[in-house]
């Protein structure tokens, strides 16, 4: 079974970047994926500033990315770029700790002009991290879902919904034929 892990890289919880992970978690489910949740927010503070490489929580979610076959990530856009906490987080890898995984991004920021900042800001990151496939993505403007007090996102723009979903049924398609074994010649 294919292994995704999900890094919320908001400080913040509950938070809006948390809340897509939930939903996307609902949607992949059905498939025959396994996600797992990574929140930055829960890690030592003191070990991702002083960076802590052998701490033990570090060393153990740093192993979750390893051994993930891809990567979702879900970040708000803080004074137009990724907040500082992921970046602190995404350091502490190895160089090329997301070598051969293929990546989505899920980006939240407050109006539509940081839309760019997944071309700009996330995607060089990742690419920097030897991640091997980096999807388009989904920006998401607050206004447009709401986070529910239980459970995931309830989204107030249908379009947006339906980019959401496109964007989560083609990683998991992605994910899926990646994970077939595949047929040597004899």
């Amino acid at each position: 079974m294919a292994k995704i892990i999900a890094i919320s890289g908001s400080p913040s919880h509950p938070s809006r970047s948390y809340a897509l992970i939930e939903e996307a978690q609902k949607l992949i489910q059905a498939s025959d994926i396994s996600l797992e949740i990574l929140s930055i927010r829960d890690l030592p503070p003191d070990a991702l500033i002083y960076a802590k490489f052998d701490n033990p929580d570090i060393v153990q979610a740093a192993a979750k990315v390893e051994e993930a076959d891809a990567v979702i990530i879900s970040a708000p856009v803080y004074k137009a770029a990724y907040p500082g906490i992921l970046k602190t987080f995404l350091d502490l890898l190895p160089q090329k700790g997301l070598v051969g995984k293929p990546v989505l991004p899920i980006v939240t920021g407050g109006t539509l002009a940081h839309l760019l900042a997944i071309d700009y800001a996330f995607k060089p990151l990742f690419s920097a991290l030897g991640a091997r496939y980096i999807h388009t993505g989904v920006y998401l403007v607050d206004s447009q879902y709401q986070r529910r007090d239980t459970n995931g996102v309830e989204f107030l723009d249908k379009e947006l919904e339906t980019r959401f979903q496109t964007a989560l049924n083609e990683f998991v398609q992605l994910v899926q034929e990646e994970s077939k074994p595949s047929l040597t010649a004899v």
